[in-house]
């Protein structure tokens, strides 16, 4: 069966083609009348509007491309719950690309057309995003620039060095003087282990570090190395949940308690630290409402693209549950 056009609508309906494509538009130049006599062809031939056709007709694909850094991280599907429902909410379609698997996705998003794009995530070489955001407008969620970062676009994250701070004062009520920091890479990374060293040194107290990539090898090998050390801390924030995960590992390994010898707390709040079996004390970074923002944002940007680059930080608030305790005795 031949699938119904705008000329057989317009046929059935005795009107010009230009006068059906004037009620798709919902114009209000068309009669009720003529109105009425299009509505009921497209209803008799059973014609639905082609939406591809239809937004290339307008200029707009009603698409938004989202680059996401790491799929496995639960960090990320967070964000995009709260993100989707205001894209939808204003009739656009989320395509979804990770970075890792597909570091040109930027620019695929870009020859594709995509209304806007959305960066989730610190990704290894932003000036691919650099060169896109001159012509498509873009949001960076849950990151931040680096110094040397030449890019002039919307970033909504979380406050950093407001949340460690909140885990450093936790730990150090707590009586810890030996804390340590798996501090992880690129421009989150950097932040976080600074507001780290500077809340430890506020404190009076010590502080380690090891750095490596936010995944759970990365906590492991650094638990391993810092829980082996002549004077082991008593107490190590995560870069993220995936790399305390590998902490509480590496105690398990070493046979050290968690909390009675060692407290350990996370970045995230995602779901894997509200587990029973994982309990993790971790910083809830927000990522709902940075997703809702950075929906948010995008939408002002589709409206206003010559605005001035916007800076939104979103509060955290620490999640205390089974793994931070007073250190050991003597």
């Amino acid at each position: 069966m031949t699938r119904p056009t705008i000329r057989s609508v317009a046929a059935r309906a005795g009107v010009s083609k230009s006068l059906v494509s004037l009620v798709l538009q919902d114009s209000p130049k068309v009669s009720p009348e003529r109105r009425a006599a299009v509505l009921a062809a497209m209803d008799e031939l059973g014609y639905r509007p082609d939406p591809t056709a239809r937004s290339l007709a307008q200029g707009r694909t009603r698409a938004v491309g989202l680059v996401l850094d790491d799929l496995r991280n639960p960090w990320f599907v967070d964000v995009l719950e709260g993100l989707r429902p205001v894209l939808h909410e204003a009739g656009l379609r989320p395509v979804l690309a990770e970075s890792r698997s597909e570091p040109e996705a930027p620019r695929t998003f870009a020859d594709l057309r995509v209304d806007g794009l959305v960066v989730i995530g610190t990704l290894p070489d932003l000036s691919v995003v650099a060169d896109v955001a001159r012509s498509v407008p873009t949001v960076l969620a849950g990151t931040r620039l680096g110094p040397d970062d030449a890019l002039d676009v919307d970033v909504v994250a979380g406050d950093d060095a407001r949340g460690v701070g909140l885990a450093v004062e936790h730990l150090l009520a707590l009586g810890h003087r030996r804390l340590a920091h798996v501090a992880g890479t690129g421009p989150v990374g950097r932040l976080r282990r600074e507001a780290f060293e500077r809340a430890v040194r506020a404190g009076g107290a010590t502080a380690l570090v090891e750095v490596g990539p936010m995944t759970e090898d990365t906590g492991h090998r650094a638990g391993r190395a810092l829980l082996t050390r002549p004077e082991p801390p008593t107490a190590v924030l995560a870069s993220n949940d995936a790399a305390a995960v590998g902490l509480l590992a590496a105690a398990a390994d070493l046979g050290v308690d968690v909390p009675a010898r060692l407290s350990v707390v996370g970045y995230d709040d995602t779901s894997i630290a509200a587990l029973r079996a994982v309990a993790l004390t971790s910083v809830d970074n927000a990522a709902h409402e940075v997703g809702r923002l950075a929906g948010v944002r995008l939408l002002a940007r589709l409206e206003d693209p010559a605005a001035p680059a916007d800076l939104q930080l979103v509060a955290p608030r620490l999640v205390v549950r089974g793994t931070t305790a007073p250190p050991p005795r003597g």
